[in-house]
């Protein structure tokens, strides 16, 4: 009788637990579109109705929870990028992987800045993500301009400068999913090769991990003060 009293408390725990972290992970992804992902834990805490001790159990370090609080885009980006290697139209897998992204900043005001903070190297398994992940995505332009349809000077740095572009959109104007879609629209048939009609400018120098996340971070303004 006492044995199963304790399985049933421990149960209960598990359970509170379960429904501690969902809180966190809720209020998280509200925090953080509304004050940007250097909001104070303490903040988050205090909108999930749980103690700061409570919530650095579950999630010990804010980049912990930035990855807890957005790992489903995460895993559906990364989904988008399979995917888009696998079709058997480049240009088809290269459009949808830049919508697909593009609509998970533009649903999730959060996620812009959460996916650019996922690219730093802090651990060794972060910097293998981002080196596979530059590694496919180089892969599908590579494949895309061999078949003609992606203009033979578009460089995958590129990218970088899609979704700031993006970002930036989404960030003036949160409720215009139009606007957001006509943007993505024009610049992705600024990338057909039948478009290409004049030379670009040599690609920037800017990159996934050097991305200004937003335009006052605190690591835009520690490269600016260097």
């Amino acid at each position: 009788m006492a044995e199963s009293s304790r399985i049933t408390a421990r149960n209960r725990v598990r359970a509170d637990a379960r429904r501690n972290r969902e809180r966190v992970l809720v209020a998280a992804r509200v925090v953080f579109a509304k004050h940007g992902i250097d909001a104070p834990m303490a903040t988050v805490a205090r909108r999930a109705g749980v103690g700061v001790a409570t919530l650095y159990r579950h999630f010990p370090t804010r980049d912990a929870l930035v990855r807890g609080a957005f790992a489903q885009q995460m895993e559906t980006c990364a989904r988008a990028l399979t995917e888009a290697l696998a079709a058997p139209d480049p240009w088809q897998g290269f459009q949808q992987l830049v919508e697909t992204v593009c609509a998970l900043q533009r649903e999730e005001r959060g996620f812009p800045a959460a996916f650019l903070a996922a690219f730093p190297e802090s651990t060794s398994e972060h910097a293998q993500a981002r080196q596979r992940a530059e590694r496919d995505f180089t892969a599908l332009v590579r494949r895309a301009q061999a078949a003609g349809a992606l203009r033979a000077d578009f460089h995958p740095s590129d990218l970088a400068v899609v979704l700031l572009a993006h970002c930036a959109l989404v960030t003036a104007l949160p409720d215009d999913g139009a606007a957001s879609r006509r943007l993505v629209a024009y610049l992705l048939q600024s990338f057909r090769a039948d478009s290409a009609n004049r030379p670009l400018p040599p690609p920037t120098a800017l990159t996934l991990r050097s991305f200004p996340i937003t335009t006052d971070s605190p690591q835009r303004r520690r490269s600016s003060s260097a």
